[in-house]
């Protein structure tokens, strides 16, 4: 019976990954993969000649392949074996594809208005995959941009950025030093993320303004910005509500990076790496579910409303936290609106929080909830919660009045003040 399986394995993976049929080898199109070489040509020519008989797989054997843009097409699957790494290539080679243009006021962050320089993107797509256990190395990506309204970003800053795409799966891939955003998916619907670890140097996985979302079995460490961050930006010229979004059984971190996949999860000095709806919340999310998550050496969770957005109908229940930083629950609505509409009020109702536990390197507050006057939050229900904190504050610091958010960035610590409480503010 043993060696029976074995011929059988044989003759499946022979099949299965053949240039003929609906694989395309790479490098039967001529990519190196010895991470000298520049391949991304080369993939794209494989992308066109499998969307050229209408759908088809793209097959990366082992090996590293020194890329610049990746142009995904519809009914199209990346396929990265084991031992595969598709290593961003350095900004002054001219790799990557230019930012596309964006029409209007910029009312977002620079780096949710472009996505054509990225290493990876595609957009008004159907049917798109990246699967295998291989890894994305965002390599010469860079990690900051510009504000939009200060200029164009001119660089390539994120792994994977799929627009207003159909039918989207991402799994089990491994990304390192992702660049600005390793996965940033904005207006698309149905997509699934699963199995992903990123180990990255600012955001890991951005949901934003995207619907029938599912983001399962992951493992973000993000010690720089925050690990899977729900939005609701301005990018798609409109308010468009984040819904229907389930985060599940994922582990986010905020140890130094690379460390998570070294295994050593040295601590770092910002410790980020949490779970955040927010800051960009024009539309707003509604219907969304967090569940059976690990926050470890990191911030605390955070809900953000302040763009005059709805935040309806939040479940979040069955979280575990070691070690996390500043608050551990942080649920607020502000005033920021950046906004073609200045006068909306956000909005924040009918957000369940249960079954946490978890120990706080802490000097802020615990669980802090904080309305705005002329809209408060509504129907907030907290259960089950044991949180154990350092403590350490002093009478003077409980007697201290602390200030609205109004229109300020919404992290407590950057209003240079310290809630007067522990438990709940």
């Amino acid at each position: 019976m043993k060696q029976l399986s074995i011929v059988i394995f044989a003759i499946f993976s022979l099949h299965a990954f053949s240039a003929s049929g609906t694989y395309y080898n790479v490098k039967d199109f001529g990519a190196v993969g010895d991470g000298k070489h520049l391949d991304s040509p080369m993939i794209n020519k494989a992308i066109d000649m499998a969307v050229s008989a209408g759908a088809g797989t793209v097959y990366f054997p082992a090996g590293t392949y020194l890329s610049g843009s990746i142009r995904l097409k519809n009914n199209i699957t990346l396929y990265l074996e084991v031992g595969c790494t598709i290593l961003g290539a350095p900004q002054d080679i001219g790799a990557y594809d230019s930012e596309e243009s964006f029409e209007g006021i910029q009312y977002q962050d620079g780096g949710h208005t472009h996505f054509h320089n990225s290493l990876i993107w595609g957009e008004n797509l159907s049917n798109v995959s990246i699967i295998g256990l291989g890894m994305i190395n965002g390599g010469g990506l860079v990690s900051t941009t510009k504000e939009a309204n200060k200029g164009l970003i001119g660089k390539a800053s994120k792994s994977i950025a799929l627009k207003l795409c159909t039918n989207v799966l991402i799994r089990d891939i491994t990304i390192f030093h992702g660049g600005h955003f390793a996965i940033l998916v904005t207006g698309c619907n149905r997509v699934t993320v699963d199995n992903v670890t990123i180990d990255t140097n600012r955001d890991g996985i951005d949901i934003d303004c995207c619907s029938n979302t599912v983001v399962s079995n992951c493992r973000v460490n993000s010690p720089n910005d925050d690990a899977i961050v729900p939005k609701s930006s301005f990018a798609l010229n409109k308010k468009w509500i984040t819904e229907n979004l389930t985060i599940t059984n994922c582990q986010v971190s905020g140890f130094e990076e690379g460390t998570l996949l070294d295994g050593r999860m040295l601590p770092s000095k910002l410790k980020y790496g949490r779970i955040k709806f927010g800051t960009e919340s024009n539309g707003g999310f509604r219907n969304c579910v967090v569940a059976n998550c690990t926050f470890r050496s990191c911030k605390g969770l955070a809900l953000e409303e302040v763009d005059g957005g709805i935040m309806d109908n939040i479940s979040i229940s069955n979280l575990t936290m070691t070690d996390v930083d500043d608050y551990p629950i942080y649920i607020t609505l502000g005033r920021r609106l950046r906004d073609p509409d200045t006068t909306c009020l956000s909005v924040g109702r009918r957000i369940s929080i249960s079954n946490v536990v978890g120990t706080v390197n802490d000097n802020l507050s615990g669980i802090h909830i904080s309305g705005m006057p002329g809209s408060y939050l509504e129907d907030i229900h907290l259960s089950n919660i044991q949180l154990v904190f350092k403590g350490g504050g002093t009478k003077k610091q409980s007697e201290t009045p602390f200030p609205e958010l109004g229109k300020n960035y919404p992290e407590i610590g950057f209003m240079n003040a310290v809630v007067p409480s522990y438990g709940v503010f």
